[in-house]
């Protein structure tokens, strides 16, 4: 299974800065180490012309020059560097190429990516470009390309924080559902309208969690029809994260993962994966729960290449 990384593109941000840039490269040892099956790939840099399939020239120009608004820069949470423009392409670039492979392969993924608060114009809490809305539409754009066929794409945003940037980005648009089970009274306290949101209280534990999770899965299945998953499996909703507010253990972190995965396995639809948020107290904490998301990610990719049952 394809994992795409971009983490040696390491952002200069003053100390105390309270974004665990190092879970990245932790993240990516540990895989290494420990899960053999899991292929890494060094992410390419979006181009202008994937970038602009969803954000404005003006943004993109900006970006990649330092011109941001100093408004603008404080909406995204780190000061602009040319580290910053270049791991932000290249997040987006880990996603695409990931969603390719997918495709093909049923499962793979990005070990960061996830930038679900950056819109058309701008970016925010730490997101400079929407990674996940321009996989979709690069994808639908070589579907139509090459095979003359349209593509659904079902985004399931599960990190605690509402995709606002990405609900905004695909309003009125029937090819795309976002669907985002979030913390309703954490970040961002202005949302946007998902196609469904479920929005959760603080403290909310395992089992009404999943519960929540699998309605809102049935409903997505009810009501439309994809081609390919983006899955946004964030650390942050686990009881150890700082920003989280949310209280899902450790195994209900991973049965989160299993339902998503076996909603789509059951269904043949391919998923693409990336990390979203984990701020956890504890940096190894918030690996510890994405390296049992790619575990689980593996074993489904196995599956698609009959492996095990």
């Amino acid at each position: 299974m394809h994992a795409y990384y971009a983490d040696h593109f390491v952002l200069p941000l003053p100390e105390g800065h309270r974004f665990p840039m190092r879970k990245y490269s932790r993240l990516r040892d540990r895989l290494g180490a420990e899960l053999t099956g899991v292929v890494m790939r060094e992410a390419p840099a979006a181009s202008d012309g994937e970038l602009a399939l969803v954000h404005t020239p003006d943004y993109i120009q900006a970006v990649s020059t330092g011109g941001l608004a100093a408004t603008v820069q404080r909406e995204i949470g780190f000061p602009w560097s040319p580290a910053m423009a270049e791991r932000a392409r290249r997040s987006v670039g880990a996603t695409v190429a990931a969603a390719r492979d997918a495709l093909v392969q049923g499962v793979a993924g990005n070990l960061a990516g996830g930038t679900h608060h950056a819109y058309a114009h701008k970016g925010g809490g730490f997101c400079v470009f929407n990674d996940i809305a321009v996989t979709a539409r690069r994808m639908q754009a070589e579907a139509w390309r090459h095979r003359r066929r349209s593509m659904n794409v079902a985004v399931i945003d599960l990190d605690v924080h509402q995709g606002n940037g990405t609900a905004h980005i695909f309003a009125n648009d029937p090819s795309v559902f976002t669907l985002s089970v979030h913390g309703e009274k954490n970040f961002p306290f202005r949302k946007e309208g998902s196609d469904l949101d479920v929005g959760l209280p603080d403290g909310c534990t395992d089992e009404p969690y999943l519960a929540a999770l699998e309605q809102a899965l049935q409903s997505l299945q009810d009501r439309f029809d994809p081609h390919l998953v983006v899955y946004l499996a964030g650390a942050d909703p686990h009881e150890g994260d700082r920003l989280g507010r949310l209280k899902l253990t450790a195994d209900g972190m991973q049965a989160r993962d299993r339902v998503v995965m076996d909603w789509a396995w059951q269904r043949r639809l391919p998923v693409v994966m990336c990390m979203g948020g984990g701020y956890g107290h504890n940096i190894e904490t918030t690996v510890q729960v994405q390296m049992q998301t790619w575990a689980v990610a593996l074993s489904y990719w196995q599956r698609w290449h009959n492996r095990q049952p």
